[in-house]
């Protein structure tokens, strides 16, 4: 269950502590696309996401869209943010990851991933051994294979409750 449990639960991209992420050493920024940057109804970034990136490529970091999302849906946020993507991503499966690591250099310990799903961000994160982050879905509606997913998750989420380990609301650094 341990694999379920993120570095940090914030309620946004926008609450997270990015400068205690950078004296953590963290310089690459995975984040994913659908609920946690946009609502899945949306086609473009919005004008925070888009200061929010430009603040946090100022300060250093590496931004990657991580996103289990077509190429046809992450380009046009690539395009308008002025980052970099990894279309599907197959999350929570490691190869990407591992392939975003290899092709930037980087070392495990400084990349972080962001997202909204404990089932594929968090999990996959954690599997690979990289700092995770879970961040509220700020859309109600979902992809079918997500609403699936977070069927699961809410089950995963009441056991981690009950252990102590990780409870919806409880925000943490």
């Amino acid at each position: 269950m341990d694999k379920y449990v993120p570095d940090m639960y914030q309620k946004s991209i926008y609450t997270i502590d990015y400068d205690l992420l950078y004296s953590r050493g963290i310089r690459c920024l995975l984040f994913d696309l659908d609920n946690t940057l946009v609502p899945i109804t949306e086609n473009v970034p919005s004008d925070d996401v888009k200061e929010l990136f430009d603040k946090l490529k100022e300060k250093g970091f590496k931004i990657i869209i991580f996103s289990n999302s077509l190429k046809k849906r992450v380009r046009p946020f690539k395009d308008i943010l002025e980052v970099d993507c990894c279309a599907f991503a197959c999350k929570p499966h490691p190869r990407k990851f591992l392939s975003i690591i290899n092709i930037y250099g980087l070392k495990f310990s400084e990349i972080a991933i962001i997202g909204d799903s404990m089932m594929d961000d968090i999990y996959g994160g954690n599997n690979i051994g990289i700092t995770t982050i879970l961040v509220n879905p700020i859309g109600n509606k979902e992809f079918f294979i997500a609403k699936l997913k977070r069927r699961r998750e809410k089950r995963i989420i009441e056991k981690l409750r009950k252990q102590n380990l990780f409870t919806k609301g409880r925000y943490y650094e």
